[in-house]
């Protein structure tokens, strides 16, 4: 099977988003279906992942939407990529391992074409940046959820978006490190980064 590439204009409420990933899921589960890349930008939400608590909340008043991907608290919004997937491990080895390694050098390969120069870490999973003072903060967050064999959500890119919002919660749980994006690290046209990405995603799952 195929996998069959989706891009949204206009920014698309989470829920909405994540109800259609599950059904793709059952459907690729009864091979009724081809896998799925989705490229978007959510509506203004903040979300928790399985390993969240309420200690991870700093302004009470916001509105959390509990999900079942991995990781903790995280915003979207528009200014901000998110790359969605729901690809079959069995025809994958069935190593999420793997994936996760395919989808950190996915983002890390696509930044260095634009001159930005980042890194994994297994320990605060996701994709980080080191300013000259030394200082780290986070571009891209990753969170997946696989199910049968099936993963699915995906990794998110900060571009342009808010980066205040995050003063309210504990971006990832993660206290001593901060969350930048890629104008604020440098300032460039990156409209073809969405593009970049799918190419380097499809190249890396390959392998």
């Amino acid at each position: 099977m195929t996998i069959k590439i989706k891009k949204s204009v206009k920014p698309i409420k989470y829920e909405n988003a994540i109800n259609m990933l599950e059904d793709k899921l059952e459907q690729i589960k009864k091979n009724e279906s081809d896998e799925l890349i989705w490229i978007l930008e959510h509506e203004e939400v903040y979300t928790g992942g399985t390993s969240f608590n309420d200690n991870d909340i700093l302004d009470k008043s916001i509105n959390i939407i509990k999900t079942n991907r991995g990781g903790k608290i995280t915003y979207h919004g528009p200014g901000q990529l998110v790359f969605y997937f729901v690809i079959d491990l069995t025809k994958r080895g069935k190593n999420i391992k793997k994936l996760i390694t395919a989808i950190e050098k996915t983002i890390i390969d696509t930044f260095k074409e634009y001159n930005i120069v980042s890194f994994a870490d297994r320990k605060n999973i996701g994709i980080w940046f080191k300013h000259n003072s030394g200082k780290l903060d986070k571009i891209a967050a990753i969170g997946i959820k696989v199910k049968k064999w099936i993963a699915y959500h995906g990794f998110a890119i900060n571009i342009s978006n808010k980066l205040d919002v995050y003063k309210k919660i504990i971006p990832c749980g993660i206290t001593d490190r901060g969350v930048t994006n890629l104008n604020q690290i440098k300032k460039q046209n990156y409209k073809n980064i969405e593009n970049i990405l799918i190419k380097n995603f499809l190249s890396n799952i390959k392998n």
